[in-house]
């Protein structure tokens, strides 16, 4: 085998949650371009419709559909649907995902962090916990369930979940909902990942730093905060969704079969320290 076969995705059918913006976008894109039969889901119909006909007028085999990963019904019957139209199901990348807003403080970096009172625990709302944990925690058991129930029978599939560095690192701008949220999706990675070993079917996790997205209203688009959170970063530069292809390409190639359970740290050293 060559080298390159082993980064083959020829074919394969996929689909990407949250796929049509930031980070999905940047998974769909790198499996679209590499030969792969991709099905988008995302919340905003708007950017569906925009990014599948770019994408496709590109030459890229690609179907985008509006749907929220908090009604599991339609998500199961998403997964049908693609499985019906591609005739397979390889790979599955459960990315959907919000930003809560401010944390405690009310900045990334520097000594002088403001404290932020809506953030603080004890102001912290039932309503605000509760749509977090829905999307960034039970969104992803749903896309992995209904992966599972279309990749075991087929003894095959490459299933990678988009957790953050905040899952290991506490990053205090975030707020305790993402942070909790992340967590409990790189440890249900763990578990389902050693639950679906034995029938070829690899789970892993990349967990992104500090990336240029529109998750949180945009805020990451701003160029002066791009340029604050650099300073902290060792490699001196904040990430874009194409930093992640490479890695996502890995994981859903015949390239990393032997690799599973593992959440990788993608975040230009930040996690590391501050190194000048």
């Amino acid at each position: 085998m060559k080298i390159s076969d082993l980064f083959n995705v020829t074919g394969y059918g996929a689909i990407v949650t949250g796929g049509a913006s930031g980070i999905g976008l940047g998974l769909t894109e790198a499996l679209a371009s590499n030969g792969a039969r991709v099905t988008m889901l995302d919340v905003h119909a708007q950017r569906i419709e925009t990014e599948t006909k770019r994408l496709r007028d590109a030459g890229l085999d690609v179907r985008g559909q509006t749907l929220d990963v908090t009604d599991h019904k339609a998500l199961d019957a998403a997964f049908d649907e693609a499985v019906r139209v591609y005739g397979r199901l390889d790979v599955v990348c459960a990315n959907a995902g919000i930003d809560p807003g401010a944390g405690f403080v009310g900045s990334w970096v520097g000594t002088q962090r403001p404290r932020v009172p809506e953030g603080a625990l004890e102001n912290y709302t039932d309503e605000r916990w509760n749509r977090v944990i829905e999307i960034n925690l039970n969104g992803v058991f749903a896309t992995v369930r209904a992966a599972a129930r279309h990749m075991k029978p087929r003894k095959s599939g490459r299933i990678i979940i988009t957790t953050s560095m905040a899952a290991t690192h506490v990053e205090p701008a975030i707020g305790a909902a993402y942070m909790s949220a992340k967590a409990g999706a790189a440890h249900f990675m763990r578990s389902v990942a050693l639950e679906l070993a034995a029938y070829n079917i690899t789970v892993n996790a990349i967990a992104p730093g500090f990336f240029v997205t529109n998750i949180g209203g945009g805020h990451a688009q701003d160029p002066a905060k791009q340029k604050a959170v650099a300073k902290a970063i060792p490699m001196h530069r904040v990430g874009f969704p194409e930093d992640i292809q490479g890695l996502a390409l890995f994981l859903a190639s015949p390239g990393s079969g032997y690799v599973t359970g593992r959440e990788i740290i993608i975040d230009g050293g930040l996690s590391l320290g501050t190194a000048d």
